[in-house]
């Protein structure tokens, strides 16, 4: 069976992200001939959180399956959507009681099942559940019969990030860092089973502070009177990880970092 192509988007911050999306992803799609498009959606709208209408324009433009990280309930929207969609995952280390699934489930072309979820790191994080022992849980409940999974790591330290690839090597496709908003050059494949990157960066406006107007940071930190950090709106990007995975056994064969800018994406 051919080796399946998957794009995973990090983290859309804003207008300026969900905008570079809708004009990259349908010529990558095509390009690039992928099979499932995941995409981080826990910043697209305003920076932080996920309304309808952007669920909506990353849905049009391309994008397959969502995950969501600490931002998750910052849009009232997010439970509708939840009820619309079964392709978004809230993180799976929140509590029982938490609103939404924990997981995606799917079926890739060629009746493949594939699953993606979010963690979250709990190391300069708000307390949440284990995540380790979160994924030992999904894993047994996906049991033997799903190969090709993705996790979305959305944490801050590097060292829990990789602690986590080493963790979950051998037993899922891919293990992507995301959160940060930088991207990181630690692409590798551990126990030539499990794709790995410590962070696949922002999908949004570079010329900015982790997305947000760097003259806006610079002022509250200056004086420490608070300012709204607004989305900025310069130089967007998409930034991601492209994966080769084996849909036999879930290994993947390739990860290659992508960054894409507003004028490749218009010349593709």
């Amino acid at each position: 069976m051919p080796l399946l192509k998957v794009l995973f988007i990090g983290d859309v911050v804003g207008n300026p992200g969900r905008r570079i999306v809708a004009t990259a992803l349908p010529k990558l799609r095509r390009l690039w001939e992928l099979d499932w498009v995941v995409c981080n959606a826990e910043n697209a709208c305003n920076g932080s959180g996920l309304h309808l209408r952007g669920h909506e324009e990353l849905a049009v433009a391309g994008v397959d399956a969502f995950t969501m990280g600490d931002h998750v309930y910052r849009k009232d929207d997010i439970y509708e959507i939840f009820q619309r969609s079964k392709t978004i995952c809230r993180p799976a280390n929140f509590p029982n009681e938490s609103p939404g699934p924990e997981l995606v489930l799917v079926e890739l072309p060629g009746g493949i099942p594939a699953a993606v979820f979010t963690l979250l790191g709990r190391t300069f994080m708000k307390p949440v559940d284990c995540p380790f022992r979160a994924a030992d849980r999904l894993l047994e409940r996906l049991g033997s019969a799903v190969k090709v999974i993705l996790v979305d790591f959305h944490a801050e330290a590097t060292s829990d990030k990789q602690l986590m690839g080493r963790y979950l090597a051998g037993r899922v496709s891919a293990v992507l860092g995301t959160h940060t908003h930088v991207p990181t050059a630690d692409e590798q494949i551990l126990d030539h089973h499990t794709a790995y990157l410590t962070d696949v960066g922002m999908t949004g406006p570079y010329d900015s502070i982790l997305g947000r107007r760097y003259d806006r940071v610079l002022a509250a930190t200056l004086s420490q009177v608070p300012h709204h950090f607004d989305v900025a709106t310069g130089d967007p990007r998409l930034c991601g990880a492209l994966l080769t995975i084996d849909p036999d056994s879930g290994a993947a064969r390739s990860i290659e970092r992508v960054r894409v800018t507003q004028d490749e994406a218009e010349a593709l």
